[in-house]
């Protein structure tokens, strides 16, 4: 018998699968469930045990990982067994809202469980790699006891007692990364159009990518600091920038859509009359709805 502490994993996409063949490499044992009982045949002819229910996978094991699309999936994978979440250490690995991610923890307590809200920042490739991180937050006395096991997915960073913070990070990091691959598509697009590949602008991607975290580390001192002196950069700068990009954009017939909601920011930046300030003003722009 194995002295590894077991799981029970339940949701087997892409990300599940993935998870449970970390804990199988690591040698924990694992109990699965998913309603499409078929996606598991692989992971139960490496040494998974598969729950014939919802109940029985909870009740296999005190730590539960949950791999769904959201808090919704969850309400609807775990009602039907709520009889047996009362003991049960949930640690919920789907992406949704950190208000949702709030309500979904009060709603395991309720029913006698534990909850630790987990962010995974890698894709599945990522899950069992020690340099990929998971933001965890929730009950820190029981993320501690497990953290071990957790560490078999990928690096453990926890972020404090409030249930919404992991997804929060999580959901930060998302905002850039989305926003970032829509910039570098259109750069692609733009490329395509001038008769350039990907590939003919990668290394000029890499070294606008490289640049980045210098940016980052100096505007993040200021912003805090509440400094948006334009005595480095002013906005109405940046403003001519971004409308020689979507003129650009407009004169090669690529979709305008993504720049002409970036020229949208700066102008009404400007028009709100810090045209002599950082472009790190758009920051207060920002926070207002």
């Amino acid at each position: 018998m194995s002295s590894k502490q077991a799981v029970t994993v339940i949701g087997l996409g892409p990300m599940g699968q993935a998870m449970v063949t970390a804990f199988l490499d690591k040698g924990h044992p694992v109990t699965v469930w998913n309603r499409t009982a078929s996606r598991a045949d692989d992971l139960v002819a490496r040494g998974a045990v598969l729950a014939e229910s919802v109940e029985d996978a909870l009740r296999a094991n005190e730590l539960v990982v949950l791999s769904l699309t959201d808090y919704d999936a969850m309400y609807a994978v775990l009602e039907p067994a709520a009889d047996a979440l009362s003991g049960r250490v949930f640690v919920n690995l789907s992406s949704d809202t950190p208000d949702k991610t709030r309500a979904g923890a009060q709603w395991i307590a309720e029913r006698g469980g534990t909850h630790i809200s987990g962010g995974v920042t890698v894709p599945p490739s990522g899950i069992g790699d020690p340099e990929s991180s998971t933001f965890y937050s929730g009950a820190r006395a029981e993320f501690d006891r497990h953290k071990a096991t957790l560490e078999a997915l990928t690096s453990a960073d926890f972020r404090g007692e409030d249930p919404g913070l992991a997804a929060l990070e999580y959901q930060i990091g998302m905002a850039m990364f989305w926003t970032s691959m829509l910039g570098y598509w259109q750069a692609v697009a733009l490329a395509n159009a001038n008769g350039l590949k990907a590939s003919d602008i990668l290394a000029n991607a890499q070294s606008t990518v490289e640049s980045l975290p210098g940016f980052l580390a100096f505007y993040a001192e200021r912003i805090d600091a509440g400094n948006h002196e334009g005595d480095v950069d002013r906005l109405a700068m940046g403003l001519a920038s971004v409308e020689h990009v979507l003129h650009t954009i407009a004169d090669a017939g690529v979709d305008t859509a993504l720049q002409a909601a970036v020229v949208d920011i700066f102008r009404r930046g400007v028009e709100g009359g810090h045209a002599a300030d950082s472009f790190s003003s758009l920051v207060e722009l920002l926070k207002r709805k």
